[in-house]
């Protein structure tokens, strides 16, 4: 039962902040591009939430992930106000926002292939699906520059906002850089966690 309330705070909190940020965001083609995700995933998880139910620390991840992607399309992430908070305090020459969304972009990914191999059986060893879920997680970060440059393509100087470089010509690298970390962070810091809601799961299920 208090799972089930901390779920249901979780979608009632990430919905009202997907309302409001939708009512009057920076740039509304931006504000789709960024969310897009979400509204992706968010079906998935409500279809295969019951016969496939993630962790409490996964859901709760996701949910933050969300968020994140959520403040971004508002703003964008050049313009976020926390970002610019970190950038005079660390006195950097720009808004660091968007290192936090590529972070939660290699950290979340890698939770939930992790979580996906070892639940389904799909492998046994403890390293190769660390390994395994890292690789994923590089891929979508990779998959992710990809949609980038194409919409950049498409939209030309249109898709500035989206692409929140703020002139830096080593974005794409520092972007899956940090992708890359947040995988790491997940690996090193979260996997026993993530084990021990695993086991759990298992007892019930």
């Amino acid at each position: 039962m208090a799972r089930d309330r901390l779920l249901w705070v979780l979608v009632i909190g990430v919905l009202a902040a997907l309302i409001a940020s939708g009512i009057a965001p920076y740039d509304r083609a931006t504000w789709l591009m960024e969310v897009a995700p979400l509204l992706i995933a968010a079906p998935i998880l409500f279809a295969t939430g019951r016969r496939f139910p993630l962790t409490t620390l996964l859901y709760c991840l996701i949910a933050l992930h969300a968020l994140v992607l959520i403040a971004g399309g508002a703003y964008t992430y050049a313009r976020v106000p926390a970002g610019f908070w970190v950038q005079h305090l660390f006195d950097l020459s720009r808004n660091p926002y968007d290192k936090l969304g590529h972070f939660m972009q290699g950290l979340v990914p890698t939770l939930v292939a992790r979580e996906i191999l070892l639940r389904r059986g799909y492998l046994t060893s403890k390293r190769m699906t660390g390994l395994l879920s890292l690789c994923v997680a590089m891929a979508v970060s990779a998959f992710y520059e990809l949609i980038e440059w194409w919409s950049a393509l498409a939209m030309g100087q249109g898709a500035d906002e989206f692409l929140g470089t703020q002139g830096d010509p080593w974005d794409t690298q520092s972007d899956m850089f940090f992708a890359l970390l947040g995988a790491m962070f997940a690996l090193a810091m979260l996997s026993r966690w993530q084990d021990r809601q695993i086991r759990k799961m298992d007892l019930r299920m």
